[in-house]
């Protein structure tokens, strides 16, 4: 069976696609580009013949709710959900032709989200000599090496594979956060959508913006403008601040990534946010000091990135205003030490590390409770932006559900975060396009074989994935 992606035409700026809404082309009806006119014809018609699609297995997780339906069966029209039930119901309105997948006694769930990203950059570890010598010493070096080291477009080429991994690991959506060169990350969403090569539907965000001090110091004065330029759109006051936020726009993004250290103000800060907002673009803030997590609420921020020392009385403001907080904890208990099985590391080293990881680990627990009680709207990211010895950039991805089931997080939230509420994070349409198994839905599925709910690992042994009616993995009867 032959079926086409949907397709989409970004135009600049790029408000309505960043709000989720159908852009022009979307939706398999624009032309066809490169294939011979009766090749064309032959492909419509195939598509068309088998645009009807009726899905089959034992259950089906709702997470809004929590429900599970057994048996259960999704009819599907083209790249759409058209009508969710038990089988013998859904059945009666299959049309004559339809294409019955049937996944025996599997778990149907919506296609995941990772709301945290980086997919043009696989840092590997250094040696702990050059992490110790260096600020930031575990990702700076690596960092380095991926604007200074390779071009844009192997850049590009690396994000591409790693975009069709998380994809056949079921993520089907992922908001890029940025560490994609000037345009990377637009580039390859733009060639998912256009249905060149595999891979989730990206949010991009092009540059991520920031002060003059963060991430990299004391690099040869004679390259650090060239260096940074190539990761960064840096700002200086609040004028450069909106012009920075003007130039990502002229890339396309579909959404502003902000980096909130010590070096940003809050003049800046409420800058950046309502020349967002003015765009029609959503703002995400790296931040994890109180004080910096601070200006970012005062300035209207859409979500806050890791919160690490975030306090009540911010969790409460968030709450009130609607703010997400988008934890990103996959190298809960020490699981950061898998990414160095290739590296020699010393006792000591491995000691000071161990003791580090445990303290985080402790504070971890408390945040994910006091996260949990206090009823804000968070969602869940990998962060995932490493190379991990043994595993595809989807498997790496998925690390992250035994880590929050670890640091406490209930198999239900868990799954919500990255489904129902992930695609409330996305904002504007989104909600409305993604997240669940719902009819007018984009038909984007996974299967897992066993029940997520008993055991949220399940969501790292994905055997089905469908993305827009289009089956890319089938592991599964």
């Amino acid at each position: 069976m032959i079926r086409f992606e949907s397709a989409a035409v970004h135009g600049i700026p790029l408000s309505p696609r960043a709000r989720g809404e159908r852009v022009q082309g979307e939706g398999g009806t624009g032309p066809l580009r490169r294939i011979p006119c009766l090749a064309a014809l032959l492909l419509i018609a195939c598509s068309a013949a088998s645009a009807a699609t009726l899905v089959k297995a034992g259950h089906l997780v709702d997470p809004r709710t929590g429900h599970v339906l057994s048996p259960a069966a999704v009819l599907i029209e083209g790249d759409k959900i058209e009508e969710v039930g038990l089988p013998s119901q859904v059945a009666q309105h299959a049309p004559a032709g339809v294409e019955t997948i049937d996944l025996g006694d599997a778990t149907l769930l919506p296609g995941l989200i990772d709301s945290h990203t980086h997919l043009l950059l696989d840092v590997v570890i250094p040696p702990p000599a050059e992490v110790e010598r260096r600020y930031n010493g575990r990702f700076a070096p690596g960092l380095l090496l991926a604007i200074a080291a390779m071009s844009p477009s192997e850049r590009v080429l690396r994000g591409a594979e790693a975009a069709r991994e998380d994809l056949e690991s079921g993520f089907t959506t992922v908001r890029n956060l940025g560490h994609s060169g000037v345009d990377g990350d637009v580039a390859l969403r733009n060639a998912i959508d256009a249905g060149r090569v595999p891979g989730p539907r990206i949010l991009a965000c092009g540059r991520k913006l920031s002060g003059t001090g963060s991430y990299m110091l004391n690099l040869n004065p004679a390259l650090f403008d060239t260096i940074l330029d190539q990761e960064f759109l840096r700002f200086d006051g609040p004028d450069a601040a909106r012009r920075a936020v003007r130039e990502n726009v002229l890339y396309g993004v579909d959404i502003i990534k902000i980096a909130a250290e010590d070096d940003v103000t809050a003049g800046e800060m409420a800058a950046l946010v309502e020349e967002a907002h003015h765009e029609g673009l959503r703002v995400a803030v790296h931040a994890k000091t109180p004080p910096n997590i601070q200006i970012a609420l005062d300035a209207g921020a859409d979500s806050i990135e890791h919160g690490d020392e975030i306090i009540d009385a911010q969790l409460s403001e968030m709450r009130a205003k609607g703010i997400f907080l988008d934890v990103t904890e996959t190298f809960y208990g020490g699981r950061f030490a898998n990414l160095e099985t290739d590296v020699v590391v010393s006792p000591e080293s491995k000691s000071a590390w161990a003791a580090s990881a445990e303290k985080r680990s402790r504070e971890t627990q408390k945040r994910i409770q006091r996260i949990l009680s206090s009823g804000v709207k968070f969602a869940a990211g990998s962060d995932m932006c490493w190379y991990y010895p043994g595993k595809t950039r989807g498997e790496a991805t998925a690390t992250m559900f035994p880590a929050l089931r670890d640091a406490g997080m209930p198999p239900l939230e868990i799954l919500r975060a990255v489904t129902t509420r992930a695609a409330e994070l996305l904002g504007g349409a989104w909600p409305d396009r993604v997240g669940a198994i719902e009819a007018g839905k984009l038909a984007d599925l996974v299967a897992v074989a066993g029940d997520p709910l008993a055991d949220i690992t399940e969501l790292e042994r994905v055997r089905f994935v469908m993305k827009g009616g289009r089956v890319y993995v089938r592991r599964l009867p």
